[in-house]
């Protein structure tokens, strides 16, 4: 390679060659402009290369830089081998144009230097001890910031991390940082780590490299309408310079500021509303706060014309109310709920009872409690309710009068057997005003003309009868007596169900099975004319109408036993000729003159029996055919079934005979 060299080298200005001299085995650096004559000894290592030319404002990195002296004279040893600074970086700004000796090598190429804008830093990172231009020792691994505007000149000592741009912190807003460590904020104070705390000046914010923004926080604004509840996460002072302990609860609102951005230790636990009253509306408030202090289980009245917000702690015990307006016949019914002295001065005890009668308005105290607004209830002579003393439990009716209940006394239900509120409702629909009755009103009853009301006192233990027309009314102990009669042809019992029994004339049917001598038996339809005799000034008399239970049944039985015992001693032919004279002396009787009574009284209960009609007299032939035919039927069914069994035995190799043993 020696050979392949030029001799003569022509060097032109600002470059430069490196010449290795093979005698000392050292390589210099030849720099033009020239004409270099090279040596047998020598050989060309490098070149020509230009020199290296940093622009104003520019700068280079030198890997493994020559060592200079105080002059900044290149460093040499004995032999002429330039020293090296290996492992280590120079940087070069703007100068003369420079070669590269021996050993040096350009790192990367010639770059502009980094400017930084204003609102952003840089953040600086020591990568070696040094000390910097302004006289402060930085440690391997001490971080800090280039703020700009300006230009930042770069050391080998110190590597950028990274471009921190400045956060702006608008009206009403804040920033909440956090420290990383152990720090100083911009104020000079302390700030331990992991401490927040808020930034909430307007404007950019460039944040420390110890600091880090936690989140960006908007101010809540404030109205007339509106407050805010907080609570504080730890003991600290708030920004009215108020002492806050953990746990405190608190409002703020339009009165202290027009917005407000919560401390790192404030929670905001809701937005509260503002409660507005008028004149007309009241609240109670439990748990109120009073001088400052929230007074536990006590509760507050408040009245209207008022605005306010309630505070931490507090609750409406039923929300905004309307006062109570009291016409002339209505009243409120109060009870205390504890011992107190009211209005009036009066001293009232726990679970006392009274009234407040209006025309008024009435807001109540919050030891008093309203059982009930009541009416006046206008009663005519023929409608009443029940009134019950509670004190004393009686129980009484009232009617005729507008009636307003005292405050010892409630309205009574009575109640009823179902029957009897089946009749009632019976009767309320026949005059097209059904529907459930009210069982606090007196029960009433109309009884018909001419028709008997038994009515039992169980308190009095005695009965009463009412006689129509009449309208019944039912005291608190008293019960209307539930008649129940025999109905149909022939009678069955407890077909007909009354409250009151009808005196007469009138007239029943019943149809009886008879049997003459000659063993005919023959279907008669009777009917009877009846009426009761009875004095109704006499109570005693009167209620002998209902000592017989069901008086059509018993007279039927008694009349149809009469009859059996009068046809069956004579014979078909003069039961015939004879039918109405043998039945009428039977059941009436014949005097001692031999002639036929004209009426048959039951004495039990003066039933008066005055006529019997023979509507209709037919044999029961044909009913006697039927019945044998059905027999011969069942008779014949039963053969049958014997003779399928037979078989059925026979089939299964059964002895017959074992069978009709």
């Amino acid at each position: 390679m020696a050979s392949s060299d030029p001799a003569v080298i022509r060097i032109k200005p600002f470059y430069y060659i490196h010449v290795l001299d093979n005698n000392t085995n050292v390589t210099r650096v030849e720099v033009g402009p020239q004409t270099f004559t090279r040596q047998d000894h020598e050989k060309l290592v490098a070149g020509p290369e230009p020199m290296i030319m940093v622009p104003p404002r520019h700068y280079c990195i030198i890997a493994n830089p020559v060592q200079r002296d105080a002059k900044g004279n290149v460093v040499t040893e004995k032999g002429g081998q330039i020293k090296l600074r290996h492992g280590d970086e120079e940087i070069k700004f703007d100068n003369e144009p420079f070669p590269l000796y021996p050993g040096e090598k350009l790192v990367g190429k010639v770059s502009p230097l980094q400017v930084v804008a204003p609102l952003t830093a840089l953040r600086l990172k020591a990568i070696r001890d040094f000390v910097d231009e302004e006289g402060k020792k930085r440690t391997a691994g001490d971080e800090w910031l280039f703020p700009g505007p300006g230009t930042y000149i770069p050391r080998v000592e110190t590597q950028v991390v990274e471009v921190v741009r400045a956060r702006i912190i608008k009206q009403n807003q804040a920033l909440k940082l956090r420290a990383k460590k152990l720090t100083f904020d911009k104020d000079g104070k302390e700030r331990k780590a992991g401490e927040e705390w808020l930034i909430k000046t307007p404007g950019a914010y460039l944040c420390e490299v110890d600091e880090e923004v936690v989140d960006t926080l908007n101010a809540y604004v404030l109205t007339e309408k509106k407050a805010l509840h907080l609570r504080a996460t730890q003991t600290f002072e708030d920004s009215f310079k108020r002492l806050r302990k953990a746990g405190e609860e608190w409002l703020v609102s339009l009165k202290e500021t027009e917005t407000h951005i919560p401390d790192v230790y404030e929670e905001v636990v809701r937005e509260v509303p503002i409660y507005t009253l008028n004149n007309r509306q009241y609240c109670v408030v439990v748990d109120p706060w009073k001088d400052g202090k929230q007074q536990l289980g006590q509760k507050e009245v408040r009245k209207g014309e008022v605005s306010f917000f309630l505070q931490p702690g507090e609750q409406l015990e039923a929300g905004i109310q309307n006062i109570f307006v009291l016409g002339e016949e209505e009243a409120l019914l109060l009870r205390a709920k504890e011992s107190f002295v009211d209005e009036k001065k009066e001293k009232r005890f726990a679970g006392d009872r009274w009234m407040i009668y209006g025309p008024c308005d009435y807001v109540p105290s919050v030891e008093v409690e309203i059982v009930e607004r009541r009416k006046s209830i206008p009663l005519d002579e023929n409608e009443g309710i029940y009134v019950r003393d509670i004190k004393t439990g009686k129980v009484r009716d009232v009617s005729g009068q507008t009636y307003l209940l005292k405050p010892n006394e409630e309205l009574w239900k009575k109640d009823l057997p179902k029957i009897v509120e089946e009749l009632l409702a019976k009767e309320r629909s026949s005059e097209e005003t059904g529907g459930e009755r009210d069982k606090t009103k007196v029960v009433t009853f109309r009884a018909p003309h001419n028709s008997a009301v038994q009515i039992y006192d169980y308190k009095e233990k005695k009965s009463r009868v009412v006689f129509g027309p009449e309208l019944v009314m039912l005291g608190p102990d008293e019960h209307f007596t539930v008649i129940s009669l025999s109905g149909d042809k022939p009678k069955r019992p407890h077909v007909i169900k009354a409250l009151a029994i009808l005196l007469g004339p009138d007239f029943m049917t019943d149809i009886v099975i008879v049997e003459t001598a000659d063993h005919a038996r023959l279907s008669l339809k009777l009917s009877y004319n009846w009426h009761f005799e009875i004095s109704r000034e006499n109570q005693e008399e009167a209620s002998k109408l209902f000592q017989v239970p069901d008086f059509v049944g018993d007279s039927c039985k008694a009349i149809a036993s009469r009859v059996r015992g009068a046809v069956a001693s004579v014979s078909f032919d003069s039961f015939h000729r004879n039918s109405a004279k043998i039945i009428r002396s039977a059941v009436f009787g014949i005097d001692e003159n031999e002639k036929i009574r004209n009426k048959f009284i039951f004495t039990a209960n003066h039933l008066v029996i005055t006529n019997i009609d023979i509507q209709s007299v037919e044999p029961l032939i044909k009913e006697q055919e039927i019945h044998f035919k059905n027999q011969f039927n069942l008779q014949l069914k039963s053969q049958l079934n014997l003779k399928k069994l037979l078989q059925d035995m026979k089939v299964q190799d059964l002895n017959k005979k074992q069978w009709e043993d």
